[in-house]
């Protein structure tokens, strides 16, 4: 199965046709996804400025990693869920929109940061954990972090001006014009002359 399959067997599923014909379905979970981002970077915002000694710098880390990250896993699985579901409704659209390539690649890259900051500064977090900031390989971490996720937030937005009824094209109807709209006229009937 090629992915132009796969693709429009994701939009023809019963649920992306629910989605999609609802008056509220979409705006709802498009929605639901902007609170969850919204508490995902906001979470992620808090950690990154404590590494870099900007915020909260009083708290020790760990505690305040282990208070907000658990937040953090379950506001990005509410946005999972929600973007799978926007997802579906116009996959074909989506999976070739360059910003919504560009978004996955910065989420990808979001994980790869995460473990840089696994394989550095974490391992050592016993020694600076009361610091006022992370080591520099912490610092770099964080500065990173923020600016994918502000391109993440970025990214998201310019799709939903960019994907929006993409698929649909309808021309206008021939021998329909403005003023016949305004005026409530039935438009001519050109099959009979």
């Amino acid at each position: 199965m090629d992915i132009a399959a796969i693709l429009k067997s994701l939009e023809t599923t019963a649920l992306a046709g629910r989605i999609r014909d609802s008056l509220f379905l979409f705006p709802l979970i498009e929605s639901t996804h902007v609170i969850g981002l919204a508490l995902v970077f906001g979470t992620i915002g808090i950690i990154d400025l404590r590494l870099l000694g900007l915020a909260s710098t009083e708290r020790p880390f760990q505690r305040m990693w282990s208070d907000i990250l658990k937040w953090t896993w379950a506001a990005f699985a509410l946005t999972a869920l929600t973007g799978a579901l926007m997802f579906i409704t116009n996959a074909g659209v989506y999976y070739h929109n360059f910003f919504f390539r560009t978004k996955m690649l910065l989420l990808a890259l979001t994980a790869v940061n995460m473990l840089a900051f696994d394989l550095t500064a974490r391992r050592t977090v016993d020694r600076w954990d009361r610091a006022p900031s992370a080591p520099g390989a912490g610092k770099a971490v964080a500065a990173v972090s923020l600016v994918l996720w502000i391109g993440i937030i970025f990214m998201g937005r310019i799709i939903g001006f960019t994907t929006t009824r993409a698929a649909v094209v309808t021309p206008a109807p021939t021998g329909v014009n403005f003023d016949d709209f305004l005026q409530n006229t039935p438009p001519p009937d050109n099959n009979h002359k």
